[in-house]
């Protein structure tokens, strides 16, 4: 293998020189083919503030079908970034209450994110915005006085969403309330990309977030406190990893419940067969903590691993069924 490079992306998450993920804010050589005898496509364009990676193995029109996948992260963009003052997200957001039109994809979608609040118990949530912009997180950081900070809890929470999936309409019943995609709509995208990507093997990584099929990928995932060495090691299958910390970004994950920034303990990291849940629990789990966290996942059968500042690594039994390998610091 001639690439001999270890890349570092911004959740943590590193890639062995077997193959390339992205990393930010770099731009990297093109990632080689997890096989050299089959046709490989490789494509890397800014999508949601990020990089949007895509490796694709096959026969077949691999041109075609990277194009078409990139063709619907567009698709995605234009409709749910809130950065995007046309979006239908961002439209639904200065509705001031009033109801919105929206496509049943996107009711779907805002629809399982409530569920998602109901089962981490609050840890994630989808109506977040207010407290987002109290805290400033998109353009630098503040903190916010109490009545600014109690004013944005009121108009923060799942409940505030209301979805008619007959009229096709939603409402956020607060006028400061507001959608905020930023837990959940990169690995929702991730699992239409691979639908759209139609390759009998390929990688995907979008900002940090992988998805793999058809060949195993080794994968590492990075020290908390020092993302250049890795910490645990495994090949990812039929699956997608991701992560969450406060190692690059300081503290900017808020716990949905206090509206309080998260404590800075360490990192999660998540894999699950559908990309969509292991974007949200990456985030919900760092929410619920080192402690209360591993209980939840394996309660849920979740495979999760918590590397602590401190040096340890708590995996839950179906993540350590991954076979992981711990390196350069001892697991206590």
């Amino acid at each position: 293998m001639r690439l001999i490079l270890m890349h570092v992306n911004r959740l943590g998450l590193l890639l062995v020189p077997a193959v390339l993920a992205a990393q930010a804010p770099m731009p990297a050589p093109a990632p080689a083919p997890m096989l050299t005898s089959v046709p490989t496509r490789d494509r890397a364009v800014l999508a949601m503030g990020t990089e949007l990676r895509l490796h694709l193995e096959g026969p077949g029109d691999l041109d075609r079908v990277s194009q078409a996948a990139l063709a619907e992260a567009a698709r995605l963009e234009a409709a749910c970034s809130t950065w995007e003052a046309a979006s239908a997200w961002s439209r639904l957001n200065a509705a001031q209450g009033e109801p919105v039109s929206l496509d049943a994809e996107w009711i779907d979608l805002l629809g399982r994110m409530k569920a998602w609040q109901v089962r981490t118990e609050g840890a994630f949530d989808p109506v977040l915005m207010a407290l987002v912009r109290a805290w400033d997180l998109r353009h630098g950081g503040r903190t916010p006085t109490p009545e600014v900070l109690a004013e944005a809890r009121r108009a923060s929470g799942a409940g505030l969403l209301l979805l008619d999936p007959a009229a096709g309409v939603a409402r956020l019943t607060h006028a400061a309330a507001g959608v905020e995609e930023g837990g959940f709509l990169k690995g929702y995208a991730l699992d239409r990309l691979r639908r759209v990507a139609a390759s009998p093997a390929g990688l995907l990584d979008f900002g940090g977030q992988l998805l793999a099929w058809g060949r195993p990928v080794p994968v590492a995932i990075a020290d908390p406190l020092d993302r250049r060495h890795p910490r645990l090691s495994f090949r990812l299958d039929e699956a997608s990893l991701a992560g969450s910390g406060t190692s690059e970004r300081g503290r900017h994950i808020l716990d949905p419940r206090t509206g309080e920034p998260c404590p800075a303990w360490g990192s999660t990291a998540v894999v699950s067969a559908d990309a969509l849940t292991a974007d949200v629990l990456s985030t919900a789990l760092y929410v619920l903590g080192p402690d209360a966290g591993p209980a939840w996942a394996e309660r849920q059968g979740v495979a999760a691993a918590f590397l602590l500042n401190d040096g340890t690594v708590r995996m839950t039994p179906a993540f350590r069924a991954l076979h992981p390998t711990l390196m350069s610091r001892e697991s206590r």
